[in-house]
């Protein structure tokens, strides 16, 4: 283990090399340009493959070919080029191929702001590209757990044959924090079985997402289904804090759970019954979390999001069922949510709320 003091997209990238990715493609945007310019020195220096595309297009095709080829691959990039990203992703999940995609998010619709925001929710979540398949998707709230979750997000994308969205924003990029690398992985999954290697003494491979076969197309898409469920069941991650006698809860992902438990203490010296229940993987949604909060206890759900309107909101809705009472609080803009602003909220709060 080695501890430096990193930038948060410095970080991250130090991470993905660690875990083995040995090629990116991608193209600048602001606030995660500072991915591809680390690993345009970093990566050759470990016998890997760096690639400035001409655009987010050419980009996540190339990361396509060299998952096909069996190389640990990544892109990265901020909200607009996602939306570019889109048709990759989904060909890359309809080829069954793993990848590793990078979101530091920014604000706003169209090109928006170049400043933080949270509005990449539901692209994580429900609509990375089209075909309604999903991605494991990962919310982290520190600059180390951007760390951790970039470094394990490899392995959920080679168990699963499937992309994994890193869902950062640009407060987390921008930040730097003293952090804990991990070791450099040495053993990589078996992928000989279904590799474009060259067709040396074996039958011809096609890897393609078009498939000719309805009946065939279904019996994949079941598959996947049931790929989600378990994910559901076994990959999904939250933290709970200070949530055994609240009466108020706050729920947060990100940058925004971060200043909300800086709001938490401030309100438990006040004498305010107040914890958290932070989706650690936005996708799966930690409804389990949900599900464990005493509803006999807690009056009132605080659903804080750097976003106006509020997108996790909905999930949470769906996970809380109704037995108690939800509001919202955001920025939107690129504005950062300050715990000031959240004690403010929470202080606002009276009666039954507002939906």
């Amino acid at each position: 283990m080695e501890k430096k003091f990193m930038k948060g997209n410095e970080a991250i990238a130090e991470a993905a090399i660690r875990a083995g990715c040995r090629f990116f493609a991608g193209y600048p945007i602001t606030p995660q340009s500072e991915i591809p310019e680390y690993l345009s020195w970093r990566l050759p220096e470990v016998g890997g493959v760096f690639v400035q595309g001409e655009s987010e297009i050419a980009s996540i095709s190339m990361v396509h070919g060299a998952a096909a080829a069996g190389v640990r691959a990544m892109t990265s990039s901020s909200s607009p080029g996602m939306s570019l990203k889109a048709e990759g992703i989904s060909t890359l999940a309809g080829a069954r191929l793993p990848a590793v995609i990078v979101d530091v998010a920014r604000s706003g619709a169209g090109s928006g702001q170049i400043l933080p925001g949270q509005n990449q929710y539901n692209v994580a979540t429900k609509a990375p590209g089209h075909g309604g398949f999903k991605v494991i998707a990962l919310a982290p709230s520190t600059v180390q757990e951007a760390v951790d979750l970039t470094y394990k997000a490899f392995d959920y994308a080679d168990r699963d044959r499937n992309p994994v969205i890193v869902l950062a924003d640009g407060v987390i990029g921008g930040m730097m924090e003293a952090v804990t690398l991990p070791e450099y992985k040495t053993e990589m999954p078996d992928k000989s079985d279904w590799v474009l290697d060259g067709c040396k003494g074996r039958e011809i491979r096609v890897n393609s997402s078009y498939v000719h076969d309805v009946a065939m197309l279904e019996k994949q898409q079941i598959d996947s289904a049931a790929m989600y469920e378990r994910w559901q069941l076994e990959d999904a991650q939250s933290e709970s804090y200070l949530v055994d006698d609240a009466e108020i809860v706050i729920a947060a992902y990100g940058i925004s759970a971060r200043a909300a438990k800086s709001a938490i203490r401030e309100l438990r010296k006040e004498g305010v019954k107040i914890g958290l229940v932070r989706p650690i993987t936005v996708s799966p949604f930690p409804f389990a979390a949900f599900d464990a909060l005493d509803y006999k206890r807690v009056r009132h759900i605080l659903c804080v999001e750097m976003c106006i309107p509020a997108l996790m909101v909905e999930d949470v809705r769906c996970a809380v069922a109704r037995r108690t009472e939800i509001s919202t609080f955001g920025r939107g803009g690129g504005f950062v949510i300050s715990p000031d602003q959240i004690v403010d909220a929470v202080r606002m709060l009276s009666g039954e709320g507002r939906k």
